[in-house]
């Protein structure tokens, strides 16, 4: 819908499925876009756990919290919509309560990022606040869901950001905190 050509987390979960004979793959979707495509891609799947923080409502439109998963995948999607205004507190407490718990729940041969940037504060197609800081202890948590349920399997795909300097720091941050965690 505009903003993708190719889904590489969705192409980088499947890879590792066949591939790798991983047989479950969690991705986190911290884009301030809902992830459509990668919702639809497995929402048939209990295979993937596709997890998704962004805001809503906001483009495309999808991403409602009701949304779970269809058939055998019934319950394998969490939306975890973010109003509006919603900055490092709320996107970290969203992770602690729901995140976390739904990795430990489905115990993931390998974690998968869509690190979106543009949710920082400066990002001009995005209304919620988050900052470096929050990028940091965002990555530093999911680093410890991979060692804790993986083996530290993780793997990190930079998704969107359209301020140069938010998107560079964020990025910078972020793999601070995977290098160093």
């Amino acid at each position: 819908m505009g903003f993708c050509l190719f889904n590489n987390v969705a192409v980088a979960a499947r890879y590792a499925q066949k591939e790798h004979g991983l047989e479950r793959v969690f991705i986190l979707d911290w884009d301030v876009h809902h992830g459509n495509g990668t919702q639809h891609a497995f929402e048939e799947d209990p295979s993937v756990f596709y997890c998704s923080l962004h805001q809503y409502p906001h483009y495309p439109g999808t991403g409602a919290a009701c949304e779970r998963g269809h058939g055998k995948g019934e319950g394998f999607t969490l939306n975890l919509p973010m109003p509006a205004g919603t900055g490092d507190a709320e996107w970290i407490s969203a992770f602690d309560r729901c995140v976390a718990p739904a990795a430990a729940a489905f115990r993931p041969d390998l974690i998968l990022v869509s690190a979106g940037f543009d949710a920082h504060q400066l990002d001009p197609l995005s209304n919620t606040l988050l900052s470096e800081a929050g990028f940091t202890t965002l990555s530093e948590r999911v680093v410890s869901l991979a060692r804790a349920h993986c083996a530290g399997r993780l793997v990190s795909l930079l998704e969107g950001g359209y301020h140069l300097k938010a998107i560079a720091a964020s990025t910078t941050a972020h793999l601070a905190a995977l290098l160093t965690a």
